[in-house]
Parts: structure tokens; C-alpha cells; sequence
């Protein structure tokens, strides 16, 4: 396997190669994966996967498989956080174990992807926004611009004060969630619900259609890999990031089974399968225009936080990857005074406010998906690859269950990827052929480093 000797360093080595100060403990940084994670994917995508599979059970089976999958994702992840513990995040695991080609490919996709997740879940914030304030389609769009600014301008100022502010969204978003929940259950008619008299025909289950439901579900749950772009700065990540990873996951796993089931006992199926704003629905058969209310402020709550989630740890990617000169060197500019990766920063909210502009909610989750999951299974791979070929690699954590854990998050993740390929052969392909891409992009990059290297006397 091709390594390089920066990266084959011990964990002590790696962590000082960065220069950005490790500032979040790891209460801060569990907050960011709850916050990355829960974002506005519970509020908009039940409606997909109920669409999809046509069945309460099968709405089940896909949010606990959805978990599932993202659970073992987690633990293999934490393995490579804990050794390798850089900004960057899987652009660094997969530099290490597959060497630069593969590491660039992830950048390179996620140039257009990462920033297209960001401006999906600034969309959905806009659009329970206009809930409560009438807004026009291109008054959607302008809000979720603006989002986009104040969180680029804070994202460029401070990590300490945007990580904080993710961390008391984190906790607000939280407790949101299971108000909606006890309000469901102990005010709600069940007898009207999806478990009830509005319960689909018995028939009327697709088991086939699993798969591509769970790329809705797998948006939603997007974010395992988010929080360990910012590794770098981390303190004591050898000991925090598995802690933060796990339990972050543990948690929204709950939340999101306990909010499904919610959505279930409240709302007939008819309902479910065609509500964009399922969340909204719900309380409003429970509490009438006063939920309604509350859901928008919730979500507002919810995505604002997921979007400086998203905000602090995206920039890191393209930072890493101009400090192994494989994007431009700019880019990994750190800021004399605020020490942030200001450059990065400005680029990533610049492709993003592009993003808001052009594209659709739907079209940019099943794009981010479908663009980034493979990855992280390579990525998961990558614990098996590096045990075997840097057995002596400090590992302060390691994977339970190895090797079933990171191979049942690498089935999973190829399952979802080839049930999108079969239903949606011209999107999913489009992706992969954006992904290979690269492939020219990266050799003629390669080419000037090497010609300007040459002329560098």
C-alpha cells in the first residue's frame, strides 16, 4: 500500500503536524455530532422513505437499519479518528491506506457535494421560515443564502464560539424532538394514525424498495464523518473522538426511531407518504396552529445548528487537502489572529451559496449520498487495511467487533449504492462518472505540481 512518512507517523506526531490549536473537549465534541447529524433530514425525509417502501413495518426496518449501518460506521471510524487524529477527517484515513489518488477523489467529490449538503439543510430552514413568515420561492432561497453568510462569517472568526453555539443548539434540538414525541403520544389521536384506521392495506408493503429508502434515511443520518474533519483540533482525541463519535450516534439513533414512531401513531400513512414538513403535520393534528409554530421554530433551531455543524468541520476537508498540495495552496492558509482556516472557509460558503441557487432539496441528498458513502466505506475498509499493513500504528481505540463491525457498514453502504443503481441507473451513474472525473483532474494537477516544482529554482 502507498503511505507517506507524514502520515505513517505516530499519533503524538500527526496531532502536532496541525496548525490549528486542538480547543474542543469532548462535550463540545459530542455536540457536533449530534448537531451535524440531526439537521433537516428528520423533518423532511419520512415522507420519502414511507413513499418508498409503502409500509409502517418497512419504515421501521429502514430507520433501524439506517442506524444500524451508521452505528458500525461510527465504531470503525473512531478507530482511525483515535489514530490518526488531523483535520481533514476521511480525507486523511483514506491518503493513508489507498494512498493520494483515492484521498483526492473524496475531495474532489465532496468539493461539489459537501457544500450541496449545506445548502439542502439551509433550504429546509428557509422553508419552515416561510411557515411562519410568508416568503416567495426566491425569498426561500435568499434566506438560505443569508444563513449561509452568517455562518461562513462565523465559521471564519471562531471555532470556540461556532462550536459552542452548535453545542447549545445540539441540546435544544434534542429536547425539541422529545417534546414532539410526549406530545404525540400522551395529546395524540392513534387511532387515526399510520397504527390505526389510517394504517396502509396489509398488500400494499415494497420490500424492494428498502434500499433506495434507505438513501433517505442514510441523508438524514449523515454526519458520522462530519465531526472528525475537525480531529485537529480536538484535545486528547485519542480518548474523546471515539467517546463523542459513539455516544453522538447512540443518541440520534434513539431520537430518530423515537420520532419515526411518533409520526406513525399521529399521522394516517396516506399523509405521511406526501408531507414534505412531516414534523409540522404532526403537531398540528395535536396542538392545531400552535404546533405549527413550535415545529417551525424547532426545525429553524435544528438546522441553523446542523449548518454550522457542517459550516465548522467541510472547510477542514479542502485545508487538509492544500496542506499535502493536492488542492490550491491558499486554501490552507490558517488566520494569524482567529486561528481558522479563513480561506477555506470563504471557498466552502461560496460553492455552497452557488449550491442554493441552482439545485433542488431532493436533488441534492440523493446526490451527497450517493457521492459520499462509498467513501466512508472505503474508509471503513481502511481499519482492516492499515491493521494489517501498520500493525504498529498506535491505536488508543479500537473497533469491538472487528472485523464484522466495519464489514457490515461496508455491506450496508454497497446495498444502498447498487438498490440506487438499479432504480435510478442515469443518476447514480452520472455520479460515479463525476467521481472518475477526478481520475484526469488529479494526474494533470500532479503534472504542474511537478513542472512548478522544476522551475522552483
Amino acid at each position: 500500500m502507498t503511505t507517506t512518512a507524514p502520515l505513517a507517523a505516530s499519533t503524538a506526531e500527526t496531532a502536532a503536524s496541525d496548525q490549528l490549536p486542538r480547543r474542543l473537549g469532548l462535550w463540545a465534541t459530542t455536540a457536533v455530532v449530534v448537531g451535524t447529524i440531526i439537521g433537516s433530514g428528520i423533518f423532511r425525509v419520512p415522507a420519502s422513505v414511507a413513499a418508498q417502501v409503502g409500509s409502517s413495518t418497512a419504515i421501521v426496518l429502514v430507520w433501524v437499519l439506517g442506524g444500524v449501518i451508521s452505528l458500525c460506521g461510527a465504531l470503525a471510524l473512531a478507530e482511525l479518528a483515535a489514530a490518526l487524529p488531523q483535520s481533514g477527517g476521511v480525507f486523511v484515513y483514506l491518503r493513508q491506506a489507498y494512498g493520494p489518488l483515492i484521498a483526492f477523489l473524496f475531495g474532489w467529490i465532496q468539493l461539489f457535494l459537501a457544500p450541496a449538503s449545506v445548502a439542502g439543510i439551509s433550504l429546509v430552514f428557509a422553508e419552515y421560515l416561510s411557515t411562519v413568515v410568508p416568503l416567495s420561492p426566491t425569498g426561500v432561497r435568499a434566506v438560505a443564502a443569508l444563513v449561509l453568510l452568517l455562518v461562513g462569517a462565523a465559521g471564519y472568526r471562531s471555532v470556540r464560539g461556532l462550536g459552542a453555539f452548535i453545542g447549545v443548539a445540539a441540546v435544544a434540538k434534542v429536547a425539541a424532538i422529545a417534546t414532539l414525541v410526549l406530545a404525540a403520544f400522551l395529546l395524540g389521536n392513534g387511532d387515526a394514525g399510520s397504527l390505526g384506521r389510517g394504517a396502509p392495506p396489509a398488500d400494499s408493503a415494497r420490500w424492494g424498495g428498502v434500499g433506495l429508502a434507505l438513501v433517505a434515511a442514510l441523508w438524514a443520518y449523515n454526519g458520522i464523518h462530519d465531526m472528525i474533519c475537525v480531529a485537529g483540533e480536538v484535545k486528547d482525541p485519542g480518548r474523546v473522538l471515539p467517546r463523542a463519535l459513539v455516544a453522538g450516534v447512540a443518541t440520534v439513533v434513539v431520537v430518530y426511531l423515537a420520532a419515526n414512531a411518533a409520526y406513525l401513531y399521529v399521522l394516517p400513512f396516506d399523509t405521511l407518504k406526501t408531507s414534505p414538513l412531516v414534523a409540522s403535520d404532526t403537531m398540528v393534528r395535536v396542538l392545531g396552529s400552535t404546533g405549527a409554530a413550535a415545529v417551525a421554530i424547532m426545525v429553524m433551531v435544528s438546522t441553523l445548528g446542523a449548518t454550522s455543524g457542517l459550516g465548522l468541520a467541510v472547510p477542514r476537508i479542502f485545508y487538509a487537502m492544500a496542506r499535502e498540495g493536492l488542492l490550491f495552496a491558499p486554501l490552507a492558509r490558517v488566520h494569524p489572529r482567529f486561528q481558522t482556516p479563513h480561506v477555506a472557509v470563504a471557498f466552502h460558503t461560496g460553492v455552497a451559496l452557488v449550491c442554493v441557487w441552482s439545485r433542488s432539496f431532493e436533488q441534492l441528498t440523493e446526490a451527497f449520498v450517493l457521492g459520499t458513502w462509498p467513501f466512508l466505506a472505503l474508509a471503513a475498509a481502511g481499519v482492516i487495511v492499515l491493521r494489517r499493513s501498520q500493525p504498529s500504528l498506535p491505536r488508543p481505540y479500537r473497533t469491538p467487533g472487528y472485523p464484522a463491525v466495519p464489514i457490515i457498514f461496508i455491506g450496508g453502504t454497497l446495498w444502498v449504492v447498487g438498490s440506487a443503481l438499479v432504480a435510478r441507473p442515469v443518476t447514480t451513474l452520472a455520479g460515479i462518472g463525476m467521481t472518475m472525473l477526478g481520475v484526469p483532474v488529479y494526474l494533470v494537477w500532479k503534472a504542474a505540481r511537478r513542472r512548478e516544482t522544476r522551475v522552483i529554482p
